[in-house]
């Protein structure tokens, strides 16, 4: 523990230059007393750690010197590919990896490169999660991410609707959509996916599996995405939108259903209104929907939609008269 912390704090003067004391027990999670029991540890080693002294002072190496230990061990290299999505990382239990082999990138560049990582810290930032969401992790992501790098099969207990079941699993991935993450494993024969804040308990059985070299889980994800996403669009209702009302579908229906009332939109009428069909998950969300298109749009089936609209329309003329 102590040595890679040795190593970490040489990484950090080499990528960094002049850093004091405090800011070195920051980045290293440690009191200032071991940061200067650590350095003079260094300067006996071999290590030129010089301290300077006074209010503009710190810790710096002399001479130019570069160490050569910025090798990347399993778990630095699997990181790398998440040094990107710190916020995920974390959650995963992944924080340290990703920051040990930032630094380690750090010290590699010359001294010219460096400023790139924090240029491009200023400059873009990626926030995973959707507005209003919970921000706090779901209790078993970290557990279910080990199992995932690991090929580890899991039994885990799983909230569906009213009833909690249990499956035996072979974590393949985890994907994060929209600040929901999701579990895809296989179970039995099947690939499944599962909500992870709908994951109850997880137990490790001890035993591991082997991943099937032809699963690709970008892929699987967008067949899965595709698949849900035709499901849940069961109904299909036939309306006219005014052209006020074509540009506001966009933000009141979803986008496969849009795109699909867009394709199959008739050519206008003399007042630009278009008549064409949109999918929806069912007959109350369409009438939702078409609540917020207001007088923009008007139902032409099925007539029993068409009739609470109207019914909808006397209640709002009674209401403002």
């Amino acid at each position: 523990m102590r040595a890679a912390r040795l190593i970490n704090m040489v990484l950090l003067l080499q990528s960094r230059g002049l850093l004091t004391a405090a800011e070195l027990a920051a980045e290293l999670e440690v009191s200032e007393r071991t940061v200067y029991r650590d350095a003079l540890a260094l300067s006996e080693a071999g290590v030129p750690v010089y301290a300077e002294q006074g209010r503009a002072g710190g810790y710096r190496l002399v001479g130019g010197y570069r160490t050569r230990l910025t090798g990347l061990s399993r778990s630095e290299a699997e990181a790398l590919f998440l040094a990107g999505l710190p916020g995920p990382a974390r959650d995963m239990g992944l924080d340290e990896p990703v920051q040990s082999v930032r630094r380690k990138m750090l010290a590699a560049l010359p001294e010219g490169l460096r400023e790139a990582s924090q240029r491009a810290g200023q400059r873009f930032h990626l926030d995973a999660p959707g507005w209003f969401e919970a921000a706090d992790p779901p209790e078993h992501l970290a557990e279910l991410a080990r199992a995932v790098w690991q090929d580890r099969v899991l039994t885990i207990g799983y909230r569906r609707r009213d009833e909690e079941v249990s499956r035996e699993a072979e974590p393949y991935g985890l994907v994060l959509k929209n600040g929901v993450w999701y579990l895809a494993a296989r179970v039995g024969v099947d690939l499944r996916t599962y909500r992870v804040d709908r994951i109850t308990w997880v137990e490790p059985t001890g035993d591991g599996f082997t991943r099937d070299p032809e699963f690709d889980l970008p892929e699987f994800w967008a067949r899965r995405a595709a698949e849900f996403v035709r499901q849940m669009l069961r109904e299909t209702i036939t309306i006219r939108l005014s052209p006020d009302g074509l540009r506001m579908l966009r933000s009141v229906a979803d986008p496969p259903a849009v795109r699909e009332a867009h394709e199959v939109a008739g050519e206008p009428d003399p007042h630009g209104w278009v008549r064409t069909r949109l999918p929806v998950e069912s007959i109350e969300v369409g009438y939702t929907y078409m609540l917020r298109l207001g007088p923009e749009v008007e139902v032409l089936e099925p007539p029993g939609l068409r009739e609470r609209l109207a019914d909808a329309a006397r209640r709002l003329g009674d209401l403002y008269r």
